[in-house]
């Protein structure tokens, strides 16, 4: 009874919150936009009451981020299809077949050997069925795993993955609360990304895998900054053949790998600000990461894998658009200018811009210490979205997680705003409200900037060290 007492009121909104995600999970449709950003809309709101206002231990907000997670095990993904083709892949991997050597249309044969066949490719749709995986090999073995429990129903091949990413957000939860100790930053950070409804929907819910691959990345931070860079380098190339997203920090890594100078007259080592890159200890490290993500792809390497792999890849930056910023700009004047689409020109264009400004983070910031490092990360994966022609809701996963351990806030406000890109699968069918993406991200870089602009500096920051120097 003292317990009920003393957490009357966050137990009442607790209670507000299940009902509002069995909503969402079991009683909504992805085309009722309305019912679906106001749902939304409460449950961040009451995310933030339970992170900010309360006060709860830790102990209760990890209890309401797994009591969350668990409404959704027994349910079926309604905002992505994307799962189907997780099944499909690991039904065929279960059989020996590589998913990197066969599209799910592409052979009636091979289609009446997957356990219902018919049901993922309809669940997938027409243009998922269409190419080939691009998946990596250690989100393929989720897969299997799947299909090895489950592989002759969907809805137990979705619990099986469910627990797994459950799994990894407890992970996460349990490595980032290590790091930010270590940071000495409050603990209740890690809950805007533990507790958000936009976690718990997008990767519990939805079955995405951004959380896994978080988890080993996160793992791989830990232990780095606990000076185990083998460990870490190893977790990377893990992470990395779960989602090829963390290829992007690699090159921040640079100056991460320093030794300080010695003072000739004293033979006392200088500060971290007056250091030379350790190349030695820099090129063993990427070494390890890269020889790790071999392996892992090596049981499906041919010439086959490499050219079907690398054009379904292609097609995210040549073919696909969705929630875009500063490309949908860039397509509205390429008609005004040519009268046309030129998407596949931009496709090409924009990742060397990405490269060149995560270079920059690289050679130009000093990102010597566990918070500049992630804090560079932050920028990077930002600036990639930024100038992406396709960003799916769960992608900002990424962006949110690093800035828990940062002064920035702006994945935050992204993890809500991002939400209003639903509002393009309407009952008539798919039709982007540009206005709305227009309003997402007008909101997120005018509060980016404004955080950037109060710390002075992107790429140099002050010499000072403590919170502010992230």
């Amino acid at each position: 009874m003292d317990f009920i007492k003393r957490y009357k009121i966050p137990l009442l909104f607790s209670i507000i919150a299940i009902v509002f995600y069995i909503s969402f999970g079991y009683h909504l449709e992805r085309n009722d936009f309305t019912k679906l950003i106001l749902r939304y809309g409460a449950l961040f709101i009451i995310a933030y009451l339970f992170i900010e206002k309360f006060k709860l231990n830790f102990w209760f907000l990890a209890s309401l981020g797994i009591v969350f997670r668990l409404i959704f095990i027994p349910g079926i993904p309604n905002l992505s299809q994307d799962f189907y083709r997780f099944l499909w892949d690991g039904r065929l991997l279960i059989q020996g077949v590589s998913p990197y050597l066969f599209t799910p249309d592409s052979s009636a044969i091979l289609n009446n050997s997957v356990e219902q066949s018919q049901q993922l490719i309809n669940g997938m749709g027409a243009l998922n069925a269409s190419h080939f995986s691009n998946y990596p090999p250690i989100n393929q073995l989720f897969f299997t795993i799947a299909a090895l429990f489950a592989g002759k129903s969907i809805l137990g091949s979705a619990i099986v993955l469910r627990v797994l990413i459950i799994f990894a957000d407890v992970g996460i939860l349990y490595f980032g609360s290590k790091i930010l100790k270590k940071f000495n930053l409050p603990f209740r950070n890690i809950f805007w990304y533990f507790l958000n409804p936009f976690i718990i929907i997008e990767l519990t819910g939805n079955l995405h895998f951004e959380g896994v691959m978080l988890f080993f990345y996160v793992w791989a931070l830990y232990l780095l900054f606990n000076g185990k860079w083998f460990r870490a380098a190893v977790l990377i190339g893990v992470s990395v053949s779960v989602k090829l997203l963390p290829l992007l920090f690699l090159p921040v890594f640079l100056k991460y790998f320093s030794t300080p100078k010695l003072n000739k007259s004293s033979q006392v080592a200088k500060t971290c600000e007056d250091s030379t890159i350790n190349f030695r200890k820099l090129f063993k490290f990427y070494f390890i990461v890269g020889l790790t993500v071999i392996v892992t792809f090596l049981p499906f390497v041919s010439s086959e894998f490499i050219n079907n792999f690398t054009s379904t890849i292609g097609l995210w930056f040549q073919n696909f658009e969705f929630n875009g910023s500063v490309y949908y700009i860039i397509r509205w004047i390429g008609f005004q200018v040519v009268g046309w689409n030129i998407i596949e020109t931009v496709g090409k264009v924009l990742p060397i811009i990405v490269l060149l400004f995560v270079l920059g983070l690289a050679f130009f910031r000093k990102n010597k210490t566990p918070k500049q490092l992630i804090t560079a990360m932050l920028f990077a994966v930002s600036f990639y979205f930024l100038l992406s022609t396709t960003v799916h809701p769960w992608y900002i996963a990424t962006p949110l997680l690093l800035s828990v351990f940062t002064r920035y806030k702006f994945p935050i406000i992204w993890s809500f705003v991002v939400m209003l890109s639903y509002s393009a699968y309407g009952k008539n069918g798919f039709d982007e409200k540009l206005w709305l993406v227009a309003l997402e991200y007008t909101v997120v870089i005018i509060v980016a900037f404004w955080e950037i602009s109060t710390s002075k500096y992107l790429f140099l920051k002050p010499r000072h060290n403590g919170i502010k120097n992230s």
